[in-house]
């Protein structure tokens, strides 16, 4: 028996699938919703190009992308592809990505993601919100992956 503990993951069930594939959609045709984008990374098993939609997020100066819903596969395949896509519309970015480990860097990215974005995804940080403390914040950041992306020239 593993005492490793399971990563957090809060799957989406078929409502949130639905809405997902709705909102991957609008940005594919230039639509985005409060600056969501079409992320695509390479599958780490199927080498294919998974889809889904994002909340890029921007804090000083610096672009991120946070994982709300904990290690998802997106997480996972991006951890493997070291990168990926964003769309909106004909704009297309490829990035290059760097998981943040430092817990202080991550717990003020958090804090100013979900200022940003905590309409939409507290729901998934378990009453953490941007109010919470640092201690909470930290406490959870270990559930939300944390991404730094280089978009390419």
């Amino acid at each position: 028996m593993s005492s490793t503990p399971t990563p957090y993951y809060f799957q989406a069930g078929p409502v949130a699938t639905r809405l997902n594939a709705l909102i991957g959609k609008l940005a594919r045709l230039g639509i985005s919703l409060a600056g969501t984008a079409e992320m695509s990374v390479r599958g780490r098993k199927s080498g294919a190009m998974q889809r889904i939609p994002v909340n890029p997020h921007t804090y000083e100066g610096a672009q991120y992308l946070v994982s709300a819903r904990g290690h998802s596969q997106w997480v996972r395949n991006m951890r493997v592809a070291g990168g990926g896509e964003l769309r909106v519309g004909r704009k297309l970015r490829t990035f290059t990505a760097t998981e943040i480990t430092d817990p202080t860097e991550k717990v003020a990215i958090l804090r100013t993601y979900l200022e940003k974005w905590g309409w939409e995804v507290n729901q998934y940080f378990q009453g953490v919100t941007a109010k919470s403390s640092d201690a909470e914040l930290q406490a959870a950041a270990d559930d939300h992956p944390v991404f730094r992306i280089t978009v390419s020239k």
